[in-house]
């Protein structure tokens, strides 16, 4: 059984509803209705309250959130996961390669999701997965999971708001040391005919924007290690855009299946920056190059 998760909040200005209160700090309609139909959800005073009520100077909104059954059809499996950070609200996890987020045909049982219910399992705590940046199979590094309703809402809002800033590094074949820095601003939509791929498509596409600045390059490899931003997040945003511009990425088993340094695509979740969903605390994590990138740091 999880810990029942209490916030409290005091009114600081007259007549404000408690629904404009909460729909201020992050909460989704979705979630305050599912509130008001929780024993003692919100009280001030000790006493329950309406989500019309105006609250006045001095008074303090206790807000309990609804417990919630464990995600079905995730079946537990014993992983190693490398959590970085953790607390009531959310969690950071350096995911490694060849793991796949989401429980689907054929990964059925070895999903990051299917390792953290069984993390839950032992801690005898339900689990709801909420992932709120996604990462390929491939792609190693930082992922953030959300722990309960309402820090998923605040970190979904944030991730629609760009306010949670991606830095990835890259490995990519070919020399940009005339362009050490740029921008690549081109739409990208889903290839006619295919669930999976994408293409750049000016026309049809949404927004795509990618920065790069060049960190390094290799002559023996003919390989350029990249620095990446991204500003919007669209599938595949980055192995799209660099092969776009001639130069893909490495071990891409649909955009470049050049697998002569790694059998994996060579793009890292590197660093990630927010403020805490809860607290509003400013948080920073650096996620360890994995082994198989490493050969990309020597330079020749």
């Amino acid at each position: 059984m999880n810990p029942i998760i209490h916030h409290s909040y005091k009114a600081m200005e007259n007549g404000r509803t408690v629904e404009e209160l909460l729909r201020s700090l992050g909460y989704s309609k979705s979630l305050i209705n599912r509130i008001k139909l929780t024993d003692n959800g919100l009280l001030i005073h000790g006493e329950k309250v309406y989500t019309t009520h105006h609250m006045q100077p001095g008074e303090r909104l206790e807000v309990t959130l609804p417990q919630e059954p464990s995600s079905e059809h995730i079946v537990p499996t014993p992983m190693s996961l490398s959590i970085l950070y953790e607390d009531e609200d959310l969690m950071v996890i350096n995911k490694a390669a060849n793991v796949p987020i989401h429980p689907s045909q054929g990964n059925f049982s070895n999903s990051l999701a299917n390792g953290l219910a069984w993390y839950f399992e032992q801690k005898q705590q339900t689990f709801v997965f909420r992932a709120i940046n996604r990462l390929d199979r491939d792609t190693t590094g930082l992922l953030i999971v959300a722990k309960n309703a309402l820090s998923s809402c605040i970190l979904s809002d944030m991730v629609k708001k760009r306010q949670i800033h991606r830095t990835y590094l890259a490995a990519v074949n070919g020399n940009l040391s005339d362009q050490p820095e740029g921008t690549i601003d081109v739409p990208i939509a889903r290839l006619p005919g295919s669930t999976i791929a994408r293409i750049p498509d000016p026309v049809h596409g949404e927004s795509a924007v990618t920065h790069y600045r060049l960190l390094s390059y290799q002559s023996g490899t003919d390989t350029s290690l990249l620095e990446i931003r991204l500003e919007t997040g669209r599938t595949h945003q980055i192995r799209v855009h660099m092969k776009y511009i001639g130069h893909p990425l490495y071990g891409d088993f649909l955009y470049n299946p050049d697998y002569r340094f790694l059998n994996r695509q060579s793009l890292h979740s590197w660093k990630l920056s927010f403020l805490h969903p809860v607290t509003r605390d400013p948080m920073e994590f650096t996620a360890d190059i994995p082994e198989d990138m490493q050969q990309f740091f020597h330079c020749t």
